[in-house]
C-alpha cells in the first residue's frame, strides 16, 4: 500500500487511494481495520499525546477520527462512556460509577444513539402490537386521568381543527399513483386564518404545538414505548380539555406531515421546495410510490380515523348545556368512553409520526423492507373505528334528546302564541314557516321569486297544507277558485292569499324524486308556497299534526288579518261554496249551512252548467251511480220507458263512483257508447261530486252537528253509504229532490210502474214516485256504512245511521245492517 508523503492540507489527503472520498459519519461508523500507521505532525503528536476522554469521545476533530480510529478491540469492548452513549442492542444505558441505569440520556446522547443503532421501525410498532392487545383499558385511563388538570381556561378549538383537517385533506394523497398534480382548487368559504381573533389564538398555541411536534419527532426513531410516548404527551397537555389535547396534537402531526406533502406536490416547479425535497429523499420515495402504497393506504385510513373521531369528540363538546346535562345516559356514557378515545387517536399520531420521520430518514429501501407497519397501522384505525361507531351511536341518541327536549319547548311556545293576542299575524306567521329567521321564506306564485312574509303583513291568510301527495285534482279545483276569486279584484272574497306549507316525514331520506314532485306542484301553484319544506319545523309539523289534525289529506287553516285561527279547516266551505265562503270563518260556515236545504243544486253546484240549466228549466233529472253495467242498463232503459210512458222531460247523468277510477273510466266509454245517458267525461269532475259529498259531511262534523237530528244531513249520509254497497239513483223535479235511493229499492220502483201509475194524475209524478219508493224502502233497507281513510283529521267518535238512527257500530270502518249485532256489515 503506498502512502504518500506530501504535507497534509486537509483531511481527505490523509487518506489511502482505497478510500478516496469517504463520509466522515462512515468513519466514525466502520474505521477500516487494516488502516496503517501514519507519521503524524507535531500537532497531531501532540493531540495524541494529551487528549481528553470525553473530547474523544464526543467531540473528535476529523483529523483525529481520520487519524486514531477506534482499534477493533475497543469497538468490542466499549468504554463505560461509550456504554452510556451506545449500549448494544437489548442493553440499557448504565452509569458506570454507580451501576445504576441512566434514566434521562441528554438529547446529543440519545441522537448518537440512534444514528449509530437505529431501532428497526418493525420493533417500534410491535410494542403498539402488544399494548393494542394485550393492554388493560381501565389501568390506561388511571394513568391518562392522573394527568388530566383542566385549570377551567378554555378556547374554541373548531377553527383550529378545521385548519388542521384541511391541511390534512389536502396533504393525504392519493396512493395511485402517489405522484399527482399539486391541487389548484381554490375554495370561496370563510377563511378563518385572517380572522384576527384567530390568529391571536395561534400565537398563544404556537409554543404547545411546537412542543408537542418536538417532543414526537425526537421520539419517533429512539426506540422508546409509544405507551411512554403519548404519556409524555398527555404530561405536556395537563391543562387543557379533551378536545383541545386532540386538536392540539393533531396539530403538531399536520405541520410535519403538511411539510412533507407539500414538498411533495410543489418540489418540480419551485426551486427551494427542490432543494428541501432532496434532503428529505422526497423525489427517490415517489419514485418507489408503487412499493409503497400499501403502507401509504393504511397511513391515510389512520389519519382518516383520526379525523373523524376528534370531529366527534367536538361536537360531545359543543352540545347546548340547556337542553342536555352530564347526567343524561347517552351523554355519561359517551364522557367515560372519550379518555379512552383521546389516547388512542394520540398514540395513533405517534404512529403516524413515526412512519413519517422513519421514511424521511432512513429512505425507502427501510420501508420496503419492513413488513408488518400496515397491518399495524390497520390495526390502530380499526380500534379507533370501533370506539367511533360507539361514540356516533352516543352522540346520536343525544342529538336525539335535544331535538325532542328543543321540539317540547317550540311546541309549547306555539301554543302560547296562539292563545295571546296580537296586533297582525307577523309573530304567528314567522312562528310557523320562518322559525330560523329566514330572509325570504316564500316563493311568489306568478312570478316565481323569493320574497318577504311581509307580504302577508295583516291580510287574511289560507295555509293550505298538505303533503307531497296531493293530487292534481284537488289543485285544479283549488286553482280554478283561487283564480275566479281574483276577477274581481276589488270584491271582499278576493281580499285573502293562500300560502302552501309542504308537510313532509322528516325519518324518511330526502330523494332526488321527492325533490322533483316538490318542485313540479309548486311550479303550477298560483299562490304563495314556502321555499323548501326545510323550512318547516319539526315542533311545528307536530302543531299542525296534534292541534289541527292534519294527516295526509290537505287543510286550510284560516287566519284572520291578527293571526287567529277563525277556521281549523276551510277547505270543505271551499268545496262546498267556493269563495262565497269567504272570510272562510267557522261563524261564516254556520250561515251558510242555515241557508241551504236539501236540493239538487247542492249536489251539483259549480260542477256543470248543463245540469243547473235543466234544474232551471224544471225538467226531471236522475243523478245515478256505481260500476254494475248490467243494473246501469236495467236502470236507464226502465226509467227512460216509464217517463215516455208518464210523458215527463227526463235526463239522466252518471256521476260514477267515490272510488275505483279505472272502473267508472269503463263505464263512461260504455254509457257513451250505448248511449244511455248523459256522463261526465272529465273524472275531475266526477271527484270533485264525490269530494263536495264527503266535505258536507266533515263540514257538519267540525261544526259539532255531525251526529244531529239533521234531514239534510241523513240524506247526505244515504248517499254517501250507498255508494259504498253498489248502485243508487237521486230523482229530482227541477230543485226539488224526491227520491234517494239504493240500487236494490230505485230499479223495483220503476219495474213496478203499473202499480202506481194511476197515483200519477191526482198527486204527480215526482209524489207518487216518492210514495211508492218509501214503500218499498220499509220494507227492505240495505246496510248502511261510512269509511273515514285514516288520512282524514277529524274521525267523529260515533255516527248515526241515516236508515234506522241508531248509532252505528265501529269497526275498521263504520257499519250498521240495523242489527246491534251487524257482524256481516265488516268487509
Amino acid at each position: 500500500m503506498e502512502i504518500t508523503n506530501k504535507a497534509i492540507t486537509g483531511p481527505l489527503q490523509q487518506m489511502p487511494n482505497k478510500l478516496s472520498n469517504p463520509n466522515p459519519m462512515q468513519q466514525v461508523l466502520n474505521p477500516t481495520p487494516m488502516q496503517p500507521a501514519i507519521n503524524p505532525t507535531p500537532m497531531q503528536q501532540a493531540i495524541k499525546i494529551n487528549p481528553t476522554p470525553m473530547q474523544q469521545l464526543l467531540n473528535p476533530t476529523p483529523l483525529q477520527q481520520m487519524l486514531n480510529p477506534t482499534p477493533l478491540h475497543q469497538l468490542m469492548k466499549p468504554s463505560a462512556m461509550q456504554q452510556v452513549i451506545n449500549p448494544s442492542p437489548g442493553q440499557q444505558a448504565v452509569n458506570p460509577s454507580t451501576g445504576q441505569q441512566a434514566v434521562n440520556p441528554t438529547p446529543m446522547q440519545h441522537e448518537l444513539t440512534t444514528k449509530i443503532n437505529p431501532v428497526p421501525l418493525h420493533q417500534l410498532i410491535r410494542h403498539d402490537r402488544s399494548m393494542i392487545t394485550m393492554s388493560d383499558d381501565n389501568m390506561m385511563v388511571k394513568q391518562i386521568q392522573a394527568t388530566h388538570a383542566p385549570d377551567g381556561r378554555e378556547f374554541d378549538v373548531k377553527p383550529l381543527f378545521q385548519l388542521v383537517e384541511d391541511i390534512l385533506n389536502r396533504a393525504t394523497p392519493g396512493v395511485d399513483p402517489l405522484i399527482s398534480a399539486a391541487q389548484t382548487r381554490i375554495e370561496t368559504s370563510d377563511d378563518r386564518t385572517n380572522q384576527a381573533s384567530f390568529i391571536a389564538l395561534l400565537e398563544a398555541l404556537s409554543f404547545t404545538i411546537d412542543r408537542i411536534s418536538c417532543e414526537i419527532a425526537y421520539k419517533s426513531l429512539g426506540g422508546g414505548d409509544a405507551h411512554a410516548t403519548t404519556l409524555s404527551i398527555f404530561d405536556l397537555l395537563t391543562s387543557y380539555s379533551w378536545e383541545a389535547k386532540l386538536v392540539l396534537t393533531l396539530s403538531a402531526f399536520a405541520v410535519n406531515y403538511g411539510e412533507f406533502w407539500l414538498l411533495a406536490q410543489i418540489y418540480s416547479t419551485n426551486q427551494l421546495a427542490k432543494s428541501m425535497a432532496i434532503l428529505k429523499q422526497v423525489p427517490i420515495i415517489l419514485e418507489h410510490s408503487g412499493q409503497l402504497k400499501p403502507r401509504f393506504d393504511a397511513l391515510n385510513n389512520l389519519i382518516r380515523a383520526m379525523v373523524a373521531i376528534t370531529r366527534c369528540i367536538i361536537e360531545f363538546k359543543e352540545l347546548p348545556s340547556m337542553y342536555i346535562s352530564q347526567d343524561v345516559p347517552a351523554l355519561a356514557t359517551a364522557m367515560t368512553h372519550i379518555p379512552t378515545a383521546v389516547y388512542w387517536t394520540i398514540r395513533s399520531v405517534v404512529a403516524c409520526a413515526t412512519q413519517i420521520t422513519t421514511l424521511t430518514s432512513m429512505g425507502h429501501e427501510y420501508w420496503t423492507s419492513a413488513t408488518n407497519e400496515a397491518w399495524e397501522l390497520s390495526t390502530m384505525a380499526h380500534k379507533i373505528n370501533s370506539i367511533l361507531d360507539l361514540l356516533k351511536k352516543q352522540l346520536t341518541l343525544c342529538y336525539q334528546y335535544i331535538d325532542d327536549k328543543w321540539n317540547a319547548e317550540t311546541f309549547q311556545m306555539l301554543l302560547n302564541l296562539f292563545e295571546s293576542i296580537h296586533i297582525d299575524n307577523m309573530k304567528i306567521l314567522r312562528a310557523l314557516i320562518s322559525p330560523k329567521d329566514d330572509v325570504q321564506p316564500l316563493l311568489e306564485g306568478s312570478t316565481k321569486r323569493r320574497v318577504n312574509i311581509d307580504v302577508l303583513r295583516r291580510k287574511n291568510v289560507l295555509l293550505l297544507i298538505s303533503g307531497l301527495s296531493i293530487s292534481h285534482d284537488e289543485l285544479s279545483i283549488l286553482e280554478q277558485i283561487y283564480n275566479e276569486s281574483r276577477v274581481h279584484g276589488t270584491r271582499m272574497e278576493s281580499q285573502y292569499e293562500v300560502v302552501w306549507i309542504p308537510v313532509v316525514d322528516r325519518s324518511v331520506m330526502w330523494t332526488d324524486a321527492m325533490q322533483d314532485r316538490f318542485e313540479t306542484l309548486q311550479a303550477t301553484m298560483p299562490w304563495y308556497s314556502v321555499y323548501t319544506p326545510t323550512l318547516i319545523d319539526k315542533a311545528v309539523i307536530r302543531f299542525i299534526k296534534e292541534v289541527w289534525h292534519f294527516r295526509n289529506k290537505p287543510i286550510l287553516v284560516v287566519l284572520d288579518p291578527q293571526g287567529r285561527v277563525v277556521s281549523p279547516n276551510a277547505i270543505h266551505m271551499m268545496w262546498i261554496w267556493g269563495s262565497t265562503a269567504f272570510p272562510f270563518t267557522s261563524l261564516r260556515e254556520e250561515a251558510l249551512w242555515k241557508e241551504e236545504t236539501w236540493r239538487l243544486e247542492l249536489l251539483v253546484d259549480g260542477i256543470d252548467p248543463t245540469v243547473l240549466n235543466w234544474v232551471k228549466e224544471g225538467k226531471f233529472i236522475y243523478l245515478y251511480g256505481g260500476t254494475d253495467m248490467e243494473w246501469i242498463r236495467k236502470f236507464t232503459t226502465t226509467a227512460r220507458a216509464v217517463a215516455s210512458a208518464a210523458r215527463i222531460p227526463l235526463e239522466m247523468v252518471y256521476v260514477g263512483k267515490s272510488n275505483k277510477r279505472e272502473q267508472v273510466r269503463k263505464c263512461i266509454t260504455s254509457i257513451t257508447t250505448d248511449n244511455l245517458s248523459y256522463c261526465w267525461q272529465d273524472l275531475t269532475m266526477v271527484w270533485f261530486f264525490w269530494t263536495r259529498l264527503e266535505s258536507m259531511l266533515f263540514s257538519k262534523i267540525q261544526l259539532g252537528r255531525g251526529d244531529d237530528d239533521d234531514s239534510m244531513l241523513r240524506e247526505i249520509k244515504k248517499l254517501l253509504s250507498y255508494d259504498k254497497e253498489g248502485g243508487w239513483a237521486v230523482l229530482s223535479k227541477g230543485s226539488f229532490v224526491f227520491v234517494n235511493g239504493h240500487s236494490s229499492t230505485v230499479l223495483p220502483t220503476f219495474t213496478e210502474y203499473n202499480l202506481w201509475k194511476d197515483d200519477v194524475p191526482p198527486k204527480g209524478f215526482d209524489i207518487a214516485c216518492m210514495d211508492f219508493h218509501s214503500k218499498l224502502h220499509s220494507d227492505s233497507q240495505p246496510c248502511c256504512r261510512f269509511e273515514f281513510p285514516s288520512e282524514v283529521g277529524r274521525i267523529p267518535e260515533k255516527i248515526r245511521c241515516p236508515e234506522c238512527l241508531q248509532i252505528m257500530e265501529k269497526y275498521v270502518t263504520f257499519g250498521c245492517c240495523h242489527d246491534e249485532n251487524a257482524i256481516s256489515a265488516l268487509y
